[in-house]
């Protein structure tokens, strides 16, 4: 259970509040986040705010700022039209309070299995000088990992409905910040200046800043609101803004998203802090979480009773959980004419191969089109699970409105009541509402191995998409068309974190002679009691150490060029012994994918030198010796 320990308090030595200015640091006084409003012209005032990290200037004078246009609410009710030409402009600060909280909370799956939640609060409340309806608060937290800043519009007096039409929140950022810039959520990375992108980049995002430090500006808890991509602004170099993908319509109370920035010495650390994203977001709605299972999943790639079977019986050998029918087992997926709840194809008996996969200990997800969701989503969810369907995969889901952000979040909220798990595909990403709602055990917004990305892009993405959590990156195994060496593909399990992580995406059981080296993704679970990043930097190699039990798997994961690495196992308990498993590219031997196996005993003192080929990867298992 959590100890929660939450206090609101005046703090010596980490707060300060001086009338309409004030600073708050992180709780282990590394990270300062400075508050202020200033005049602007006559009668005019604007909110701002500077974050620095160890004395080291992260984000500069940057302005806080949404665009609020409510005049058609105001008039239906009989209220005076705001005509401020910034809705900002006239907020008069009524009041600023400090606040502190640490507690501990244990996710259904995760990363760890203790997340600590502790921060420094400020919370700015303020109010239109000449409509004292509409009251904000500006809230700020200061953790050890990063700031994390919103707006906060208490209920309305008068009941008036919100509309946000933009917001212009700013990061000002030091002269030569690179950024790890992505155009869309499924597009390749590259590293670039704070000018002269191509086009908005999505969020997360990373970046590199010239006085040695690292930067992460994330969204959390974007569950009733449009998202928000980051765009570069047209009047202040070296500066980001919040860049709305559509208008908001609210009713208050209510929250806007977290705007997170993330902070660190290291770029793994970055990684290493994702949970404050999980922390912005409120606790489990869910009161029973026992159905919810994690575990590894294939896809059933010819839709037949027989490969249905045949797969099951692939799932059993190598220890996956699950099977999934991908789409158009119930006919024509963008079609409104198909009913998600009949099976549509010949020679597919699906009740008798749920009961086959039930007896062998094998549960079975299905795939169901936005179409089908949206028409059906009331009662599909339901009769899937009196068919003992165990998770649903939402595909081609839109993304980005006001509207299909509230959608997706209701089908996931409908899907919980009926006990389905759920994997969101295609565009949209998480902002850590799977603390909130954890039967949302992934989802895509990656460029996977659908688009069969190379080793390069593969090591960027866990400094950047992972970041905002989970992913689905569908990793195979025998395909033909793999960019990389199979070891490479067989680390990305212990790297890439995913409670249901999809294995053997494009394969088939017939393809596969059992190879030895697959007992490493046999043995392999998919959620995990302590994650450790090792080494690594975005476009070049990436180590990563996940523990479950007394046994730890690790991965690296190495780009287009060969190197040589080294794999520290000081983070092992002083005076265990571990037999180390470890899978190598072997081009001169190993098995027929060229995948070598090497057996050691290791303990903390040991470092393992590894000679990394062009695209290569490793793959450890550690098992404690009694």
């Amino acid at each position: 259970m959590s100890l929660i320990l939450a206090f609101s308090a005046y703090l010596h030595g980490q707060e300060t509040v001086k009338g309409s200015e004030a600073s708050i640091q992180s709780p282990d006084r590394k990270l300062t986040v400075k508050f202020y409003q200033k005049a602007i012209g006559p009668g005019r005032r604007a909110m701002y705010y500077q974050v620095h990290y160890d004395n080291k200037q992260v984000i500069a004078e940057s302005e806080l700022d949404l665009q609020l246009d409510n005049h058609l609410s105001e008039r239906a009710m009989a209220l005076k039209v705001d005509k401020h030409e910034k809705w900002f402009e006239n907020l008069s600060i009524t009041n600023i309070s400090t606040s502190s909280k640490d507690s501990s909370w244990s996710p259904v799956v995760g990363e760890r299995a203790v997340i600590r939640d502790r921060y420094n609060a400020l919370t700015v409340q303020a109010i239109k000088d000449d409509n004292p309806i509409y009251p904000v608060n500006v809230e700020i937290r200061a953790y050890d990992q990063g700031a994390a800043i919103r707006y906060f519009f208490p209920e309305n007096e008068k009941g008036t409905y919100y509309r946000i039409v933009s917001e212009n929140t700013e990061f000002s950022l030091p002269e030569g910040t690179r950024a790890w810039h992505a155009s869309w959520a499924q597009a390749p990375y590259r590293l670039l200046p704070l000018k002269d992108w191509p086009d908005e980049s999505e969020r997360p995002l990373t970046l590199e800043l010239p006085n040695g430090l690292y930067a992460c500006l994330a969204e959390a808890q974007m569950v009733d609101y449009a998202r928000t991509k980051f765009k570069l602004s047209t009047s202040r170099p070296n500066t980001i803004l919040t860049s709305m993908y559509t208008p908001a319509d609210l009713v208050s109370p209510f929250g806007t998203p977290w705007r997170v920035i993330m902070v660190a010495e290291k770029y793994g650390d970055l990684i290493q802090n994702n949970d404050i994203i999980l922390n912005l977001n409120p606790p489990s709605k869910i009161a029973d979480q026992t159905w919810i299972r994690p575990g590894k999943i294939m896809r059933v790639m010819s839709q037949t009773t027989a490969d249905a079977k045949a797969n099951i019986d692939f799932a059993v050998r190598h220890k996956l959980q699950y099977v999934l029918f991908d789409w158009k087992w119930y006919g024509p997926a963008f079609s409104f004419s198909s009913d998600a709840s009949k099976v549509a194809i010949p020679n597919f008996d699906l009740p008798g191969i749920i009961q086959y996969g039930k007896e062998r200990g094998v549960g079975v997800w299905l795939y169901v089109n936005q179409q089908a969701l949206l028409a059906q989503s009331d009662s599909l969810f339901k009769i899937y699970r009196k068919w003992d369907v165990k998770g649903v995969k939402f595909g081609f889901v839109q993304v980005g409105s006001h509207r299909w952000t509230t959608w997706v979040e209701k089908a996931i909220q409908q899907a919980a009541e009926a006990k389905i798990m759920v994997n969101i595909h295609d565009d949209w990403r998480p902002t850590g509402e799977q603390r909130t709602w954890p039967n949302l055990m992934t989802s895509e917004g990656i460029r996977g191995n659908e688009e069969m990305p190379d080793a390069t892009h593969n090591t960027v993405l866990p400094f950047t998409r992972y970041i905002a959590g989970a992913a689905d990156y569908t990793i195979c195994y025998y395909d033909k068309r793999i960019k990389t060496t199979h070891a490479h593909q067989l680390a990305m399990a212990a790297v890439y974190y995913s409670p249901l992580q999809t294995l053997y995406w494009y394969d088939k059981p017939e393809l596969s002679e059992n190879e030895p080296e697959l007992e490493f993704w046999d043995k392999i679970p998919t959620t995990w009691d302590e994650t450790k990043i090792l080494q690594g930097t975005p476009g070049q190699f990436i180590t990563v150490a996940r523990r479950k039990g007394q046994d730890w798997f690790i991965g690296t994961l190495n780009n287009t060029e060969a190197r040589s690495l080294r794999v520290d196992l000081a983070f092992l308990p002083r005076g265990a012994k571990y037999q180390a498993s470890i899978y190598n590219d072997d081009p001169d031997g190993g098995t027929k994918n060229k995948v070598g196996i090497q057996r050691i005993k290791v303990n903390s003192k040991t470092v393992i030198d590894s000679r990394m080929l062009a695209s290569g990867g490793q793959a450890i298992w550690l098992k404690l010796l009694k």
